[in-house]
């Protein structure tokens, strides 16, 4: 009998799923969760010669229900991540990229297998 995996141990295996997709695209893995005290968190960032990419993993059971992994994410949040990245850009020196943030939606099956991987820009 399968031993049902935490919520800790789920959102880690949807970070590495993100960063496995990434990867396969050619992206370079800058920093993952990465913290900046009273300021926010950034799940994981990515970066390639003239792009960052701010991806903010949620993952879920089932591809229903509500809130969406992208309504999870409200303007407070959002303000967050702004607010770390900024700090981001100054320790790595990333002023001359574009920047691109994306909520990175991870579903799992029943048995808490990774079924599909989307992305939606906010």
């Amino acid at each position: 009998m399968q031993k049902r995996v935490n919520t800790r141990q789920i959102g880690k295996m949807a970070e590495d799923r993100i960063v496995e997709v990434f990867r396969s695209r050619g992206k370079r893995l800058l920093v993952r969760n990465y913290e900046v005290h009273n300021v926010g968190e950034l799940d994981a960032v990515f970066v390639d010669p003239d792009n960052v990419y701010v991806v903010e993993v949620r993952a879920r059971k089932s591809a229903a229900g509500f809130p969406t992994p992208a309504e999870s994410v409200d303007h407070t949040k959002r303000r967050k991540i702004v607010k770390t990245t900024r700090h981001l850009i100054r320790e790595f020196d990333l002023y001359d990229r574009n920047i691109y943030f994306l909520i990175g939606q991870v579903t799992l099956d029943g048995r808490d297998l990774v079924q599909n991987v989307e992305f939606t820009p906010f």
